[in-house]
């Protein structure tokens, strides 16, 4: 019986030592990455020749490693072309499960190029499904990412896959324009294959859409296409299209005859699929991969054997434990099952989150465009609005007719006003407002701003008084803009709010560590107050005291957004102190840096000194389409003495140019027949010394590399401050002078 234990312990130290000495076996993770891509390659190859269950032996091979030396891109990666498999194979819920555990890697990887391929594939398996509305879902979250990625050349597939589903949906318009799409990018990235599908289905919408004959062309176009490369999925869905659409056009014979290609290429496409999707090969490729296993297993019993007389208690043994593994296997292989069903559940929940997440933010991005369009469109009439206005009271007006205009202007100021606020939200919660330091005089500012706002205090009867911390410098390094904009709106509301009353405006040091300080703001009034409930909203976009508050004293109610938003971005905080009844107290401190001095701000009267340029000898270019806009751009320019030829449209600006030397060209964007941009692109293949300013409404700062691209010098925003215009239009002026001499 010891005999008997000794072979025993034998055994258990043998596999142990076999078990020990295999773990210290390790690859560098380098050539363990080659191994993974390796496998990934050859897997694809063998899909190329349809060894699907091949390829999936190889993707797993590949997916241990990964883990191994947890790579998570990698990860993710195997993990959606596992899907992308599962898909191929017809296994749709494998897929997704496959898929949704890439999606997860991938999006904590921040792999979002591989991310949105995923989402694409999904889109493919949600579409074999008939669930056509979440395929079109995760489509849209692909392109998404790809044209953020600045891949347009895969976004042609995605936009392929979009017009198919909304086929199967009937809705042939949207498919249509998708389509189109997916045919303009295929071309101008010469995919091929993605453009022969495009047409032979673009046939499909066009003829649902009562244009048979466009239909036909675009199907035959798409199944030449196809015939040339031999793509026979393509060729294969191109013979049922034109087989259906010769069928409802009444050409029975031509129908009969693709429908006959259609079975016959049909059948060798699913045979070929078929006979690499058998039990036989899974069977094959289950023997294939335990004969290796077996071999060993047998040359170790035989070396047993020869060794000793006790192969038939060792086999004994080997049953007994094969039997305890097994029965381990079963309970382990339950306890996984429940714990995979509630991941799978997990994760679908959490995909379904991440796509509603998705949803929201590019409404929210809808939304920001949509307020940008509407903005613009406001901005153009309105520059006829003050512009006109403004003509008008220069032009000795009737005394009756005065305060009309001096109504209508403080209205348009009012409105641009509000404009100009709404841009400022969109650029603050796109994080898109850019710091601009610069050395200023942060008591002269404060000053400045009390006596720009004194008119308005003392109409409320107000008295304002500044207390400046005298252990405070005066000069910082800052953005005195938006800490200007800051203390305007505040000490404005707290004007707007009191009456018969006083207003402190606070300035003192709190905290100082070299050069840098922390500076506390307080603006405290003693006028209406702020209820408790209230205050809580008080800083979020159109929100004020409440709807009898608006009416009283008006107001956009952004104010304070803006506020709070600038702070953030200044990296400072803000706080509010208020009774109803009892006044109010804003308080905010920002991190300013000390400067020593602050550089003096030449006063340059434009265009005042005539002996300083020949103002006779320039010549101007204004390019507008709107006739309004023409007459106040002119007579702005002729009242500073400036002549002027006026065009309609981008064409004849270019000819122009050619024919006639100007010194600057103030050019429009929109305009009927070619745009301003391309406009300005084709005038600076010819001459690249003139100044272009685009004087237009545009003011999204998304779109600014567009004008930088086509050529352009700067912007004029519509309407504009006339001393600003004037002043762009003088600088440009002098250095052309100063470039000639």
């Amino acid at each position: 019986m010891s005999r008997i234990n000794n072979y025993i312990c034998a055994i258990i130290m043998l596999l142990s030592f076999s078990a020990s000495s295999q773990s210290t076996i390790d690859e560098d993770e380098e050539t363990i990455q080659n191994t993974i891509n390796f496998r990934i390659d050859q897997a694809q190859q063998d899909i190329d020749k349809n060894a699907y269950y091949e390829a999936r032996e190889k993707y797993n091979e590949a997916l241990q490693l990964a883990i191994k030396i947890d790579n998570k891109k990698s990860i993710g990666i195997i993990y959606s072309k596992i899907g992308k498999l599962q898909y191929i194979i017809e296994e749709p819920d494998e897929a997704i499960k496959s898929l949704i555990k890439a999606n997860e890697v991938q999006r904590f990887a921040k792999d979002d190029i591989n991310l949105a391929e995923t989402y694409k594939t999904l889109g493919n398996v949600y579409t074999s499904k008939k669930q056509y509305q979440q395929a079109l879902d995760y489509y849209k979250s692909s392109k998404t990412l790809f044209e953020q990625e600045d891949l347009n050349n895969f976004v042609a597939e995605v936009l392929l896959n979009e017009g198919i589903t909304y086929i199967h949906l009937k809705d042939y318009e949207n498919a249509k324009q998708h389509l189109l799409k997916s045919i303009t990018v295929a071309r101008r990235y010469d995919l091929d294959k993605i453009l022969s599908s495009a047409k032979i289905n673009l046939g499909t919408s066009l003829f649902y859409l009562n244009d048979a004959t466009g239909a036909i062309n675009q199907a035959n176009e798409g199944l030449a296409l196809a015939k040339k490369n031999k793509f026979n999925n393509v060729i294969n869905n191109g013979y049922l299209v034109l087989s259906n659409l010769n069928q409802e056009t009444g050409n029975y014979k031509l129908a009969n005859e693709y429908l006959k290609k259609h079975i016959a290429l049909s059948d060798s496409l699913i045979e070929v699929k078929r006979s690499n999707m058998s039990q036989e090969k899974r069977m094959q490729l289950l023997i294939e991969n335990q004969t290796e296993y077996q071999k060993e297993q047998l040359a170790n019993l035989e070396e047993q054997k020869a060794a000793n007389n006790l192969n038939k208690l060792t086999t004994i043994l080997s049953i007994a434990l094969i039997t305890i593994l097994s029965l381990l296997t079963l309970s382990l292989y339950k306890n996984n099952n429940i714990r995979l069903k509630t991941n799978n559940m997990l994760h679908k929940k959490n995909a379904e989150l991440i796509v509603s997440k998705e949803k929201a933010e590019l409404a929210s991005k809808t939304k920001a465009n949509f307020l940008s369009t509407v903005t613009h469109e406001l901005r153009t009439p309105l520059y006829a609005v003050t512009g006109l206005t403004n003509m008008l009271l220069e032009e000795n007006p009737k005394p009756n007719q005065i305060q009309h205009l001096k109504s209508l202007k403080f209205s348009g100021d009012y409105l641009l006003t509000f404009i100009n606020d709404i841009l400022q939200i969109n650029k603050i919660e796109a994080n898109k407002v850019e710091i601009e330091p610069e050395a200023f005089s942060l008591k002269k500012k404060i000053t400045n701003i009390i006596a720009a706002l004194n008119n308005s205090a003392t109409d409320n009867n107000i008295n304002i008084h500044l207390e400046y911390d005298t252990n405070l410098p005066e000069n910082f390094f800052a953005d005195q803009i938006k800490i200007s904009q800051i203390l305007i709106n505040l000490i404005g509301n707290a004007i707007k709010f009191t009456k018969d009353g006083d207003i402190w405006v606070r300035a003192y040091q709190i905290a100082k560590n070299n050069d840098q300080f922390t500076v506390r703001f307080e603006i405290e009034d003693n006028g209406i107050g702020i209820s408790q409930e209230k205050q809580n909203q008080l800083f979020e976009s159109f929100s004020q005291g409440s709807i009898q508050i608006n009416r009283k004293y008006g107001g956009t109610g952004l104010g304070l957004s803006i506020v709070k938003g600038l702070i953030q971005i200044l990296k400072g905080t803000i706080s509010l102190e208020s009774e109803l009844g009892k006044g109010s107290k804003f308080i905010f401190e920002l991190p300013l840096k000390y400067a020593e001095k602050v550089a003096k701000v030449k006063q340059v009267n434009y265009f005042k000194d005539i002996n300083e340029i020949d103002l006779k000898d320039i010549n101007i270019l204004v390019v507008e389409d709107n006739k309004i806009n023409q007459m106040i751009t002119k007579k702005i320019l002729n009242k500073m003495k400036l002549n002027c030829d006026v065009i309609d449209n981008g064409e004849d600006a270019v000819e122009m140019v050619k024919n006639k030397k100007y010194h600057v060209v103030l050019m429009d964007i929109h305009m009927p027949g070619i745009s301003g941009l391309e406009a300005t692109r084709i005038i600076r293949t010819f001459n690249k010394e003139i100044t272009i300013f685009a004087l237009t409404a545009v003011t999204l700062e998304d779109k600014m590399h567009e004008f930088d691209e086509a050529g352009f010098d700067d912007i004029i925003s519509k309407p504009f401050k006339q001393e600003d215009f004037e002043k762009k239009l003088f600088e440009a002026l002098i250095k052309q002078d100063s470039e000639t001499v």
